[in-house]
């Protein structure tokens, strides 16, 4: 999942986990990992912006 994320970002997966991990998002984002594979990854990553922009789920 960071993978596509970086990918649709347009950067490397090292530096999206790097940001994750130093906004303390993580574990927040890999607990929606199940959940995010049964949407849509595009839906997956607006919620992930979401988190970021206002550290709430997009809905």
């Amino acid at each position: 999942m960071p993978e596509q994320y970086a990918a649709h970002k347009s950067e490397t997966a090292d530096k999206v986990l790097k940001r994750w991990d130093e906004a303390g998002m993580t574990e927040r984002i890999f607990s929606m990992y199940e959940q995010y594979h049964m949407e849509a990854l595009e839906n997956a990553f607006v919620d992930i912006d979401s988190l970021f922009a206002t550290e709430r789920h997009a809905g």
